[in-house]
C-alpha cells in the first residue's frame, strides 16, 4: 500500500530554484510543502495562507487559496493535485516567482480551529504518570481498548512564540484539610503532534477505519502545556479542566501526510495485548498505518544562551495510530470538521531519556535535572522558553521537518 501512496513529489533528487530548500539541513525541501497562515512583520495586512520553501514562504492569495480550512475540505485526490502544482512551480528549471523571506514575516495560527481534542496515545507516558498518581493501578483497565480523550479548549490555542501566563489554580497540599488558590509551581509541557482534520464527516455519519485517511488532513507539533499542580486535585471524576486550557502552543506550519507517506510504518501491538477491536482494525491498517517521526524537547531558561535537549522520542511509539483516533472519535455520530485538530497525547519512549514530560523525567519532580550550566529544573520557571522540534528521516527521501513550538512562561 505504501508504494500506492508515493509519486515525483517524494524524489530525493528534486531540487527547487529556491537555494535555501537544498540545503540537507532545512526543514522545508521540495518535497515537503507544509502550510501556514502569515503576512509580513510589522504590517497592518491581512493573514494570508502560505506555503514554506526553505527559508522562503510562497504566498497562495494569486492562486485564489484565501482560505486553509477550504483546502482542507477538498477531496485528498485534489489535495494531491494541488501538492503537485505547488511542486512543479518552486522545482528547479521553473520560472521563479516573488517569496516573502519567512524571516521578514509574522504568523497565526495556520487555520480555524473549530474544536480540539486531546487524545491520550502514548502507553509510556499513561504507565509513567498513572505509577505517580496511582501506584497500585498505573494503567486503567480500559486504556488497551479505547482511544482515550478528553475535550480541550480551541479558543487558549497559540502560535509558536506567544508568551503564556503562569495560571492560577486550586491546589490541595497532600497534608492539608482545605484547598488553596494560587500560582502553579509545576508547569510542565507536553510532547505532541496534532492532527488536523480534512473533509471530516456529517453528523451521524461515522466512517471506517480505511476512510480514515481520507479525513487526515496534516501534523503539527503541539505542547499541551499542564499544571500539575492543580491537575490532580481537579481531574477527578470528570477529567482536565483548567490544568491544561490556560494554553496549549502549535507551530505554524502544517505538514501534510501527502509529505508524510515515505515515513509510514507498520502498525503493531504486542501479541499478548488487547487486539483493537474491528471498527479499529484492518489488514490495511496494520500495513502502514504508524509513522516514524523523531520528537525533541528543549529548553533554554534566561541565563541560557543556548537550548539544551532534554529528550528524544518518536511517534512510534503511540500505543493508538492516527487513524484509530480519527476513527474512534466520529464511531458514535460525532461530526469532525475541517480544521479540527487533534492531540496525541504526550509521546514518551520507554526510556526515562524519551520522556516527554518533566513530570516524567524528573520522576513527579523528585529528580532534579543538572543542566549544561549548572542550574538545576524540575518544572518550569519564570522566563523559561520550552521547544518542541520535529523531523521524518529515511534512507532514499529528503528529511522532512515540522518548524518550531516555543512558548515562555510568563509570571502569574
Amino acid at each position: 500500500m505504501l508504494d500506492s501512496r508515493l509519486d515525483h513529489t517524494h524524489d530525493a533528487a528534486a531540487l527547487s530554484w529556491v537555494a535555501s530548500a537544498n540545503d540537507p539541513a532545512t526543514d522545508f525541501p521540495l518535497q515537503n510543502l507544509p502550510f501556514c497562515s502569515f503576512r509580513r512583520a510589522g504590517s497592518l495586512e491581512p493573514f494570508r495562507v502560505g506555503v514554506g520553501i526553505g527559508d522562503q514562504i510562497l504566498d497562495l492569495t494569486g492562486w485564489g487559496i484565501t482560505d486553509l480550512n477550504a483546502v482542507m475540505a477538498r477531496p485528498s485526490a485534489e489535495r494531491r493535485a494541488l501538492r503537485h502544482r505547488l511542486f512543479d512551480t518552486l522545482k528547479a528549471g521553473a520560472p521563479e516567482v516573488e517569496l516573502v523571506p519567512q524571516a521578514q514575516a509574522e504568523f497565526a495560527l495556520p487555520c480555524r480551529i473549530g474544536d480540539y481534542t486531546d487524545f491520550y496515545t502514548g502507553i509510556h507516558h499513561a504507565r509513567a504518570v498513572g505509577k505517580l498518581f496511582r501506584p497500585d493501578n498505573p494503567l486503567l483497565p480500559n486504556y488497551q481498548w479505547v482511544p482515550i480523550g478528553y475535550h480541550g479548549r480551541s479558543s487558549s490555542i497559540v502560535v509558536s512564540g506567544t508568551k503564556l501566563r503562569r495560571p492560577k489554580g486550586q491546589v490541595k497540599p497532600p497534608d492539608a484539610e482545605v484547598p488553596v488558590f494560587k500560582p502553579s509551581a509545576r508547569i510542565d509541557c507536553e510532547l505532541e503532534l496534532g492532527l488536523f482534520v480534512g473533509p471530516g464527516n456529517a453528523l451521524g455519519e461515522p466512517f471506517g477505519i480505511d476512510d480514515a485517511d481520507e479525513h487526515a488532513f496534516g501534523l503539527t507539533l503541539l505542547n499541551d502545556w499542564s499544571a500539575r499542580d492543580i491537575q490532580p486535585w481537579e481531574y477527578q471524576p470528570l477529567g482536565p479542566f483548567l490544568a491544561k486550557n490556560f494554553g496549549t502552543t502549535i507551530s505554524p506550519w502544517i505538514v501534510t501526510m501527502e509529505a508524510l507517506a515515505p515515513f509510514r510504518i507498520p502498525f503493531t501491538r504486542p501479541a499478548e495485548d488487547p487486539q483493537p477491536l474491528p471498527y479499529l482494525d484492518s489488514p490495511a491498517h496494520r500495513a502502514d498505518a504508524a509513522f516514524d517521526i523523531d520528537l525533541e524537547v528543549w529548553l533554554k531558561t534566561p541565563s541560557m544562551t543556548e537550548p539544551v535537549c532534554l529528550s528524544r522520542s518518536n511517534l512510534r511509539h503511540a500505543y493508538w495510530s492516527l487513524a484509530q483516533v480519527l476513527t474512534h472519535h466520529a464511531s458514535n455520530g460525532c461530526n469532525l470538521q475541517p480544521g479540527d485538530l487533534l492531540g496525541t497525547g504526550t509521546i514518551s519512549g520507554p526510556t526515562q531519556a524519551e520522556s516527554g514530560s518533566l513530570l516524567e523525567l524528573t520522576v513527579g519532580g523528585k529528580q532534579p535535572i543538572t543542566l549544561p550550566n549548572g542550574e538545576t529544573r524540575t518544572f518550569l520557571l519564570d522566563g523559561d522558553q520550552l521547544g518542541l522540534r520535529a523531523s521524518a528521516q529515511k534512507e532514499g527521501f529528503r528529511r522532512i521537518g515540522f518548524g518550531a513550538c516555543d512558548g515562555v512562561i510568563l509570571p502569574a
